[in-house]
């Protein structure tokens, strides 16, 4: 089933039949096909995620966009000499994590597009800005599978004069925990 619901506290969206615990393909494509179709003439040379939910739909963008993914570390690994280094806050595991990339998979020549599933505050969204801007990276967009309408990430990337494409905005959780969507 390719259906979002609410959880009682908090603004919790689940999505775990579809994106986060269960995956399917499908949808997965459809939403690289409209990502791809957004952001072909954007000059970008690489897509860029952060684990975990975001590899699916990154890895099919840039199989149809014929570019490298990159995944944003939540743990440095023991392969990685150099990195650039943020602090973001999880909301799913409601803590602050430092995040890494390595330094020679973003670089100042690159010119990004990222991809995740959920834009709510802003969070992942402010460590990519902080990583592209200690490598001289460009962000020329991001994509999100679904945005929070009401949770003020999208105004936050437009204070940020970023170019971003929800594929899905939910404006409202209702009383009965059901979902409003634009």
């Amino acid at each position: 089933m390719t259906e979002g619901r609410a959880k009682v506290e908090g603004g919790v969206v689940l999505v775990g039949s579809f994106l986060n615990h269960q995956l399917d393909p499908q949808l997965m494509m459809h939403c690289a096909e409209e990502f791809a179709r957004v952001f072909k003439d954007s000059g970008i040379n690489k897509i860029v995620t952060i684990e975990a939910s975001g590899i699916a739909p990154a890895i099919m963008t840039g199989y149809l966009m014929h570019l490298p993914v990159v995944f944003i570390k939540k743990k440095q690994p023991k392969t990685v000499d150099e990195s650039w280094k943020s602090r973001v806050w999880s909301f799913t595991r409601d803590g602050e994590t430092t995040v890494c990339i390595a330094k020679e998979f973003l670089t100042e020549k690159d010119r990004i597009l990222f991809l995740d599933d959920f834009l709510a505050e802003g969070h992942a969204s402010g460590s990519v800005i902080h990583l592209c801007r200690q490598s001289g990276a460009q962000i020329v967009g991001m994509g999100f599978l679904v945005e929070k309408g009401f949770a003020g990430g999208g105004q936050f990337l437009r204070d940020h004069n970023i170019n971003y494409h929800a594929l899905a905005t939910i404006t409202r959780i209702s009383e009965d925990n059901s979902l409003e969507v634009a």
